[in-house]
């Protein structure tokens, strides 16, 4: 009878630990090609801060968090940006809005796993946009990639010029979002105006992890 009540609470437990505030979701492969090139991304590439009421996709979520972060060699563990002596110091979030099957919150991306692990249940674009000095793409975008970094990762080995690596390469990511975005027929505009410790409290960052740039996602 023990056995039973304790197989019956755990196929009740049982979905709610599978989607709770843990929720795991695999991303579908990002594509290696498209009809793009890279000069044509790069000659086209414009901010943008308008965008369609339409949501995104899965599928579109992972080719900007590959690009963003991705691993591009897994023997090597190298991933699609540059970072000095590959200690990779930068963490990627994505605040979800509107995307087809999946649920608003707030995303982590595991690079290793190309998944995402949910941080925080619900719609959180309106508390990111009031952190962010209310600008309105912000609260319009389906979706805003934060990049953060965990500048101690790079100090530790390169010293005070280690804070000058880590800047640098939340560039490279940016910019390969950017042109990732372009190649999607999506826009996008980074934004590094906001309040830090705002930002902080929106996506519950651990101590020692600095948010860089908040980048609104759309079509345009």
């Amino acid at each position: 009878m023990k056995i039973f009540i304790f197989l019956l609470i755990s196929l009740v437990l049982l979905p709610i630990l599978a989607y709770g505030e843990d929720k795991i979701v695999r991303l579908p492969q990002p594509r290696f090609s498209s009809n793009t090139s890279v000069e044509e991304a790069i000659l086209k590439r414009r901010s943008v801060r308008e965008y369609k009421d339409e949501p995104l996709t899965i599928l579109e979520i992972s080719q900007i968090l590959w690009s963003a972060q991705g691993i591009t060699d897994k023997r090597m563990g190298f991933r699609s940006t540059p970072s000095a002596g590959a200690l990779y110091p930068l963490e990627i979030y994505v605040v979800v809005g509107r995307v087809k099957d999946l649920e608003p919150g707030i995303y982590k991306y595991r690079p290793e796993k190309h998944d995402i692990v949910l941080v925080s249940s619900g719609d959180k674009r309106i508390d990111l946009y009031r952190v962010s000095l209310m600008q309105d793409c912000i609260r319009r975008a389906p979706i805003a990639v934060v990049i953060s970094a965990v500048f101690e990762r790079t100090t530790r080995k390169y010293g005070e010029r280690g804070i000058r690596y880590v800047y640098m390469e939340a560039g490279h990511s940016a910019q390969n979002i950017y042109l990732q975005c372009e190649a999607l027929g999506l826009g996008t505009v980074v934004i590094g105006a906001f309040d830090d410790e705002g930002v902080k409290r929106v996506l519950n960052l651990e101590r020692g992890e600095n948010p860089l740039y908040v980048i609104p996602i759309g079509r345009k």
